[in-house]
């Protein structure tokens, strides 16, 4: 299973589209690694700057309807390939979310209200989740205030999270 936790990106913005995430010009690379560079190139952000941002930082909290647009999955390829195993928003775009679990990462949904105060609390400084997969839960913290949030996930879901993906998930079933 891969790992849940790390440092945060915060991304304060709703439907955050695939083209966003990785550009169609892209889409032609051969190897999912070669996507790497080009995530959340064409992000509209202020401030933002994906060069300097998306380095050491393995989660993502969002806004609502992350992963809206096309139902490529290069979209969670170039998350995953920049070690980016889970992302956190009030909602997904539903094809979006199931390529994140065929790909063995984790599109984690939470009320408006806990991603409210997960910004308000923590966006802007040097926050970082621990997530509990055994217990649903991710604890945040940025050295002064911690907090825990629980969340929940389909046990299929999970279990395409545990074995690693799909592939892996019907390579140990059939």
């Amino acid at each position: 299973m891969k790992n849940f936790s790390g440092k945060i990106l915060f991304l304060d913005r709703s439907d955050i589209n695939t083209d966003e995430i990785i550009p169609a010009k892209y889409l032609t690379e051969l190897t999912k690694e070669a996507l790497k560079p080009y995530c959340l190139e064409d992000l509209n952000l202020p401030g933002f700057d994906p060069k300097k941002d998306i380095a050491g930082k393995s989660v993502v909290v969002t806004r609502a309807n992350f992963g809206c647009g096309s139902s490529r999955e290069h979209a969670p390829w170039v998350l995953e390939y920049n070690d980016i195993n889970l992302v956190i928003a009030e909602n997904f775009a539903r094809i979006f979310r199931q390529n994140m679990f065929n790909c063995g990462l984790m599109a984690i949904s939470l009320p408006k209200e806990q991603i409210d105060d997960i910004f308000k609390t923590f966006a802007g400084t040097d926050a970082v989740c621990t997530t509990d997969t055994e217990k649903k839960t991710f604890t945040i913290s940025n050295g002064s205030v911690t907090k825990v949030y629980p969340f929940t996930v389909g046990e299929f879901d999970f279990e395409l999270v545990k074995a690693g993906g799909w592939v892996d998930y019907a390579d140990s079933k059939y």
